[in-house]
Formats: C-alpha cells, sequence, structure tokens
C-alpha cells in the first residue's frame, strides 16, 4: 500500500512539474540504459532532426570481441554519437521516429583497456505527446580499432526525462 501511494505521489509530482513542456524533440534530457551497456544515457538536440547521444555505464559480458575467456570480469564504457532522426518513416498518432548515427564508443576493463571503437547507431524511439519522456531502444554495431580489431555488437532499451 505505501509502495503504491508513493509510486502515485512521485508521478503527480512529475506531472505538475512538467506542466506543458511535453517537447522530447529539443533540450536535454537524461535518463537510463539497459542492454549493453547498462548505465546512464543523455541526449542534446541540436536542431529538430539532429542530437548528440552520450553513455556511460558498464558492461557485464566480459571480452566479446576477441572471445577470450581469460577476461570475464566487468568493464567500463563511455560513448558518443552524432544521430539523424527521421520523423516521417512511421505514421502515426504518436511520434516513432527512427534514428542513425555515427560515433565512438570507449571500454576498459575485461580486456579491453584503453580500446576504441567505431559505432554505427540504428534505432526507433517513441515520443509521446503527453509526457516531456521517450523510450527508445538501438541496435549498434561496433568496429573495434585499438587495443584489439574486431566486430562487436551493443544494443540497449532506455528512457529518457528532458527538461526545458
Amino acid at each position: 500500500m505505501k509502495k503504491g501511494l508513493s509510486l502515485a505521489i512521485i508521478l503527480s509530482v512529475i506531472y505538475i512539474f512538467s506542466g506543458s513542456s511535453y517537447a522530447q524533440d529539443h533540450g536535454f534530457g537524461i535518463g537510463f540504459i539497459i542492454g549493453e551497456p547498462t548505465g546512464i544515457s543523455a541526449k542534446l538536440w541540436t536542431s529538430p532532426r539532429n542530437a548528440f547521444d552520450f553513455g556511460v555505464g558498464w558492461s557485464f559480458g566480459g571480452d566479446r570481441i576477441t572471445n577470450n575467456n581469460v577476461h570475464n570480469g566487468s568493464r567500463f564504457h563511455f560513448h558518443m554519437d552524432y544521430l539523424w532522426h527521421s520523423f516521417n518513416a512511421i505514421r502515426s498518432e504518436e511520434r516513432f521516429p527512427l534514428y542513425y548515427g555515427i560515433g565512438g564508443r570507449i571500454n576498459s576493463g575485461a580486456g579491453y583497456d584503453s580500446s576504441f571503437g567505431v559505432r554505427g547507431v540504428f534505432g526507433i524511439a517513441w515520443l509521446p505527446r503527453s509526457t516531456p519522456l521517450d523510450v527508445f531502444f538501438e541496435v549498434v554495431p561496433v568496429l573495434q580499432l585499438v587495443r584489439s580489431t574486431g566486430f562487436g555488437l551493443d544494443a540497449g532499451l532506455g528512457a529518457r526525462y528532458y527538461f526545458n
């Protein structure tokens, strides 16, 4: 009962303070991503169609590039991408832009010490009209260039809250 009441209060406060600010296609948003990596996700819009995407987190799968089972601990992950959004790809009452982009990632730990890779980002977002949130799913092929060379695949599901 107390958990339900606490959740209702939190949701009410978010609704009250969000006012009429529902746009997720401008400004700055921060939230979480679950997957590869798991951590904090942020997005900064630079125009109505373009944005920078940032992520910092942890990956728990060990060394996935060389498949060397010696390194099977967690690693620190940072990425930054430049994204293009296609708002007309899916016709709907809600907004579901497809997005794509390019960026880079740095990993450290679990066999990835001081590694760098190039990311290609492909995803879909849901931008509900009634809240300052977005929900996204992305698949990210990675070409590892430094420390060892190889191909990897990251993927994540997340959400962000946007501030004015």
